[in-house]
């Protein structure tokens, strides 16, 4: 992952005395883009959820389909569940070894895959389930295999943002994320047409959605890399939070057309037709996205990387002015260097803290409302028409509390804002468990959603990226990807196993539908006891400072260069922080 200074050290950021606002947020805004088609794609599948379902995989529950349907797709589940699960082993097995070191880390990563190879001899020997119940049990687990499989994807794209970053630099990245969009849509409208796998169409769609996956992956660490690389140090901030304001405001169109769409027919057109034009509405932002790619430039800092001076010095006469550009390239390049100290040069509780950070976001349940928020409106007895509009009024909160975050959180800083966040999702979560075990969903349950989704956006939403943009050192910067990559892992996990808690017959007989919500409440009470223990404020700390707080809490090293402490204290006296 390409370093990327954000503490105000890169004075090439800073000396835009004679910058152009306008073209700079050109760019911002083109980059956003690739924001607003995340959260575009991540939750279009909150609308089709139902149909899908109903169209792929409620038939096998019907005894007299068993032999032609359930059986095909479920011996083709397992195979499929082995593979994937095989790619996401091998990319934690990547990080643990850049973690550990490619002698410890390639023990563990054995390790792991042994493990892996173990239980998918014993997954692929079960036999196929005859009796109803555990067929209902096998339909759950693999609803929840595809309605989560665009996240396989999102690890993928992930893993590989820093390396394509690198490679071919941050704009051809975003293009390979664009098509990858562009093509998941296409792929997704018909996946019996475009199937060129071999498998059931489902699978076919499973395909499709771990490519839009990977163009989620990509975009989720380039597009703000991008405008981080284009924006002046006194703007950056504000313009990369644009990027979350935009992934906020993609869900939020993809909640307005799903419910357009579905008003376009009747239940049986749904199920048939609906959802199919619900994912090929992502080609409309994906085409216009990749269009717009080809008129921008790359990034100067990458250019310099590149030795592409006069390149460089291009897009620079653009951004910054034709009498500051030379200055802000010499900058530049007096400050491209990456430094690849090991990750666990300041101890295994940063990288162990940025982990959890990242863990915690999902394991409160957040993606199960921004996925099932429909199903869960269906469990409280409203209409797929309803659902959808109460969808709309969901995200509409995510939306106006994610900027109230942004506006806030230098103001009253990120640990009040995350514990805060972290008591009301509890609650929240809690108290909506308690609804519909004692069946009195309605009105109140809304309330409690909606105020569960207004402590997220508030924190854990926005706030979280924030800590994990500042708790790493600049010389550890490339461990940010492992903290990523459990994110996603942990985001799939959830979105995996929320149909499994919450269609379960045994636990909707004895908690109705309850007991996933409670498990979420829980871990909303077990992020706040971490934020408060665990976490260092980082409010007002520059990254330099955050570098300080760590060697205080490792063992002092014997062979530090005396002559970098003297540089760093130089440049604070020099610069002020």
């Amino acid at each position: 992952m390409a370093f990327i200074d954000t503490s105000g050290k890169n004075a090439a950021a800073g000396s835009y005395n004679k910058s152009n606002p306008f073209y700079i947020t050109m760019l911002t805004l083109v980059a956003t883009l690739g924001g607003l088609l995340f959260g575009y794609d991540t939750a279009v599948v909150n609308g089709a959820e139902k149909s899908l379902v109903e169209f792929y995989i409620a038939k096998i529950l019907v005894p007299a389909n068993y032999e032609s349907d359930a059986v095909p797709l479920i011996s083709q589940y397992k195979i499929l569940m082995v593979a994937v699960l095989a790619i996401v082993f091998i990319v934690v097995c990547g990080q643990i070894m850049k973690l550990l070191g490619a002698k410890k880390g390639g023990v563990i990563s054995l390790l792991v895959m042994a493990c892996l190879a173990v239980w998918s001899v014993s997954f692929l020997g079960k036999p196929i389930p005859t009796d109803t119940i555990e067929l209902q049990s096998t339909a759950d687990a693999i609803k929840g295999f595809v309605i989560a499989s665009a996240l396989i994807g999102c690890v993928i794209g992930g893993a590989l943002a820093g390396f394509i970053s690198k490679a071919i630099g941050r704009k051809n990245g975003l293009i390979i994320a664009a098509l990858a969009f562009l093509i998941s849509a296409v792929g997704a409208w018909k996946p019996e047409a475009f199937n060129v796998f071999g498998t059931l169409d489902v699978y076919s769609f499973v395909v499709y959605r771990i490519i839009g996956g990977i163009g989620v992956g990509i975009a989720s660490m380039l597009s703000p890399m991008y405008i981080a690389e284009i924006a002046p140090a006194n703007a950056r901030g504000k313009l990369v939070s644009f990027n979350q304001f935009a992934i906020i405001f993609g869900m939020l169109v993809i909640y307005f057309v799903n419910y357009f769409i579905a008003k376009q027919g009747n239940e049986e057109w749904l199920v048939t037709e609906g959802w199919r034009w619900m994912f090929f509405s992502g080609a409309i932002p994906a085409i216009v996205f990749l269009v717009l790619l080809f008129f921008v430039p790359e990034t100067p800092r990458y250019l310099a990387m590149k030795g592409k001076d006069e390149k460089a010095l291009k897009v620079l006469n653009k951004i910054a002015g034709t009498e500051a550009a030379p200055k802000v390239l010499a900058e530049i390049k007096g400050t491209l260097h990456e430094v690849n100290a090991p990750w666990l040069s300041y101890g295994f509780m940063v990288i162990f803290i940025g982990i959890m950070l990242s863990v915690f976001q999902q394991f409160v349940g957040i993606n199960v409302v921004l996925y099932y928020a429909g199903n869960i409106f269906r469990d409280m007895g409203a209409s797929t028409d309803a659902s959808l509009l109460q969808t709309i009024v969901v995200g509409g909160v995510n939306l106006v509390f994610t900027v109230v975050a942004i506006l806030t959180v230098d103001k009253f800083g990120r640990k009040p804002l995350m514990i805060i966040g972290s008591i009301g999702m509890a609650v929240s979560m809690l108290a909506l468990g308690f609804c519909f075990y004692t069946k009195a969903v309605g009105m109140t349950a809304l309330v409690f959603m909606l105020i569960y989704t207004a402590a997220f956006a508030l924190s854990w939403g926005p706030v979280c990226w924030v800590l994990l943009a500042e708790i790493f050192p600049n010389s550890i910067r490339g461990a940010l990807s492992i903290a990523v990559a459990a994110q996603w892992i942990a985001n799939w996990i959830v979105s995996l196993t929320f149909p499994m808690m919450n269609d379960n017959v045994w636990l909707t007989q004895q908690f109705n539908h309850g007991f996933a919500y409670w498990i979420y409440g829980v871990m909303g009470l077990l992020s706040a006891l971490f934020m408060w223990k665990m976490v260092p404020e980082t409010k007002g700390k520059t990254l330099e400072q955050m570098d300080s707080l760590w060697k205080k809490k490792t063992p002092a090293s014997k062979s530090e260069s005396t002559f970098q402490l003297k540089e760093e204290a130089l440049y604070v006296e020099e610069n002020g922080h």
